[in-house]
Formats: structure tokens, C-alpha cells, sequence
């Protein structure tokens, strides 16, 4: 077993940052570098609006309890606003109002008609009951109500939301429009109006983000190691994907550590472990530090955790020549830098986990015609676009010698500024 560099340990696996900072320094950035009216940039940067507001709700045993909650809608001059809502603990105005600017220039890189939004509650989902925890996701609705709706502002699920918590905000919804709006919500159950392969598609997304990394620099996927932090819905299923797609998958990680086999963990028993144990630690395999994921010998990492997961510590011990951000913001603007000075490609989150928000608009598509497609179908057109998208971005890193989160940013950039100088005119 090689050695494991250790990086620094953070409360909570993710490091203390300001994220909307961090969003708007890489904005600034590639907007300065392609030239964009400073006046047409500060329309696009700031948030059109952001709702803070208080949830009550009545706990099982007859107390009250008040809850934190955000609806950041941050632009829609190419569609209605779209994000997911979390649930967590940590959740913050500026990550949300962050999350939503990235979720805006995603919608853009991808070209689907969506800008971005995002929301939150400041809550421990895992301290509530299961009545709880609905009475909090449909006073959640009732919040928002006003300005959410299928040409208005689309939500979807996020971390510690699921479409369970979908289907009772849409039947809240619509309760309170008296008619049937499955068009408002993304990520909702099968039954509900839900797409097929949505719960898969941002793990799918990123391994056909992937592929196509593997194609333009000549990658065999058998002779490719690939480490997973964060072993959620989007690490778990990447981890599942790439392993169908032969990429040898050496590590995943989650909160309580990292399990690790040089030749290639069982991606099948791992997640079957995870249900039923609560850790990838149980799996078969070389037990490290949780974080020891980020420093081990491979090819490419993804960071599939929160935001702020690699600092400048952390960068001093990446040993992988790719990085996939299938988390949100997992790369500090000061770390990006220490990496790209060693020479390591960096695969940015508005790209390479933008196969959420894509099967979500399929999934809008589909409730808004009443005609639904099968999986096979779904990952035919998540894969077309995916594809598109990652080369589009290297036409404008090989052309412009940008940096891979610059090209998409640029892309990005220029269709939103297009987007809102015509609606000017």
C-alpha cells in the first residue's frame, strides 16, 4: 500500500469558507478575461431575489419548533429559475445564493432554458421524524409558494431532500393552486410524474463527462484508477457507472472514513454495505482516514461531497492527474490554483455534475407534454448533451488556452449575456 499524505481534518468534512465568494472571484475572473461590459456582469452576478423566511412546525410531542429558510433565484434570462432545496445543517444564505449562481451558469453550459435557484433549511433531517419531516417540506411550500410555479421557478431535490420530500411539496403545491402542477417539482417519484433515471442522472452525467475526458486525452478505461470522495447519490452511482464502464474504481469515501484496494474495490458490495451497514468502512477492503481519499495515488478524483472539500492544504496532497468536481464548489479559488500550477486538470462542478439539472428539465418536458421516455432514452439524450457540452469546453481551452473551468465559464457566460442584452433590446 502506498503512502497516504494526511490532510488537514475539518468539523464537518468540509472546510469554513464564504461560497458566494468563492463563486463570484471565478466569475469576476473569466469575465474580465472575455472582455464583458462590467454593467451587463454586475446584472448578471447578483441574485434577482432572495427570500428568507421562518418555518414553525408542531413536533410529536406537542412542542414547536422555528426553522431557517432560503428561495435564492439568482436569474432567469434564459427560463425559469430551477435548483434543488437542502436540507442540512450548515446551510448558510451565501451558499444557497452561491449555489444558485452556479446552478445558473450550469443550466447555460449544458443549454438547457433554466436559470438558476437554489434553496435551503438549516436543519438535522436525520433528528426529525419521519411526520416531522414532512410537516417541515410543506411548510417549506407554503413559503415559496408565490414565486415558484412551472414557468416561474422549478425546485428539485438536493442533499438530505429526495423524492419522497418532492412528492409532498408538489401535493402541497397543489393544494394550494387547487389543480395539479407536477410540472413545479423535478425528482419526483416515478409515480408522480418523475422522469426515469433521474435519481441516477448526475452520477451518470459526470461518467459520461468521463468518457469523454478518457477519449480526448487518451485514457483506457481499464487501466484508469479513479477515487470517490462523498458516497451519496451522485458518488454512489458514479462509482456504479464507472465501474460498468470498466474505469477501476480503488477508493470511495464517506463521513466515516475510506475504504481502498488497489486492484478495484466491488462497487456492487460496497453499496450494498452502505445500506445495510450505514458506511463504506464495513466493504472489503484497506480501511484509511476519511479524508486519505484525496491524497491517494490515482488518476482522477472526485470530490462528490459538499463544497470547500479541497483547500490549500489539501491541493499540497493531491496526487490525481484529473480532477472531476461532482460536488458543488468542492475546489477552492486558492487550491485551483496550487493544482493547476502542478499541472492537474480540473473538470469543473458546472459541467461535470450538470446531468441532475438535465434530466430534471427532461423530466419538466415530459410532465409539461404528458409523454414520458424510457431510461435507455433518457441517458441517449443526457449523453448527447453531455458530450456536446465537454467539447464545446475544450474548443475553447485548446483555442483560447483557458483553463477548463474558464472555457466553461466562458461558454456559459457568453449565451447568459447574449440571453440578457436581447431581452434590453
Amino acid at each position: 500500500m502506498e503512502e497516504v499524505i494526511k490532510v488537514p481534518k475539518r468539523e464537518g468534512g468540509i472546510m469554513s469558507l464564504n461560497p458566494w465568494q468563492e463563486a463570484v472571484t471565478n466569475l469576476e475572473a473569466v469575465a474580465k478575461q472575455i472582455g464583458l461590459d462590467k454593467n451587463l456582469l454586475e446584472t448578471i452576478e447578483k441574485p434577482d431575489r432572495v427570500l428568507e423566511f421562518k418555518l414553525m412546525i408542531k413536533r410529536d410531542d406537542g412542542s414547536y419548533s422555528i426553522f431557517d429558510g432560503f428561495r435564492s433565484q439568482h436569474n432567469n434570462a434564459c427560463g425559469p429559475y430551477k435548483g434543488g432545496i437542502r436540507f442540512h445543517p450548515r446551510v448558510t444564505k451565501e451558499e444557497v445564493m452561491a449555489l444558485s449562481l452556479w446552478m445558473t451558469l450550469k443550466c447555460a453550459v449544458v443549454g438547457v432554458p433554466y436559470g438558476g435557484g437554489k434553496g435551503g433549511v438549516i436543519v438535522d433531517p436525520h433528528k426529525l421524524s419521519l411526520t416531522e419531516l414532512e410537516k417541515l417540506s410543506r411548510a417549506y411550500v407554503r413559503a415559496v409558494a408565490p414565486i415558484i410555479g412551472p414557468d416561474k421557478d422549478v425546485p428539485a431535490p438536493d442533499v438530505n431532500t429526495n423524492a419522497q420530500i418532492m412528492a409532498w411539496m408538489v401535493d402541497e403545491y397543489s393544494h394550494l393552486k387547487g389543480e395539479l402542477s407536477l410540472a413545479t417539482f423535478t425528482g419526483k417519484p416515478i409515480e408522480m410524474g418523475g422522469s426515469q433515471g433521474r435519481t441516477e442522472a448526475t452520477g451518470r452525467g459526470g461518467v459520461d463527462v468521463l468518457n469523454s475526458l478518457a477519449k480526448y486525452y487518451n485514457l483506457s478505461p481499464q487501466e484508469t484508477t479513479v477515487a470517490i470522495q462523498g458516497f451519496g447519490n451522485v458518488g454512489s452511482w458514479f462509482a456504479d457507472f464507472a465501474a460498468q464502464e470498466g474505469y477501476k474504481v480503488v477508493a470511495v469515501s464517506d463521513s466515516r472514513g475510506t475504504i481502498y484496494n488497489s486492484q478495484g474495490l466491488d462497487i456492487e458490495e460496497v453499496i450494498k454495505v452502505k445500506k445495510e451497514k450505514g458506511s463504506v468502512t464495513a466493504a472489503t477492503g484497506e480501511k484509511l482516514e476519511r479524508d486519505g481519499v484525496l491524497s491517494l495515488n490515482v488518476d482522477v478524483l472526485v470530490p462528490a461531497a459538499l463544497e470547500g472539500a479541497i483547500n490549500e492544504a489539501d491541493a499540497e496532497a493531491v496526487k490525481a492527474k484529473y480532477i472531476i468536481e461532482m460536488a458543488n464548489g468542492p475546489t477552492t479559488v486558492e487550491a485551483e490554483e496550487i493544482l493547476l500550477k502542478r499541472g492537474v486538470k480540473v473538470i469543473p462542478d458546472v459541467l461535470a455534475n450538470a446531468g441532475g439539472v438535465t434530466v430534471s428539465y427532461f423530466e419538466w418536458v415530459q410532465n409539461r407534454q404528458g409523454y414520458y421516455w424510457s431510461k435507455d432514452e433518457v441517458f441517449a439524450k443526457l449523453e448527447k448533451i453531455m458530450a456536446q457540452a465537454f467539447d464545446e469546453m475544450m474548443a475553447k481551452v485548446k483555442g483560447e488556452r483557458l483553463t477548463h473551468r474558464q472555457a466553461a465559464y466562458a461558454n456559459a457566460l457568453t449565451k447568459i449575456a447574449a440571453a440578457v442584452q436581447q431581452r434590453l433590446s
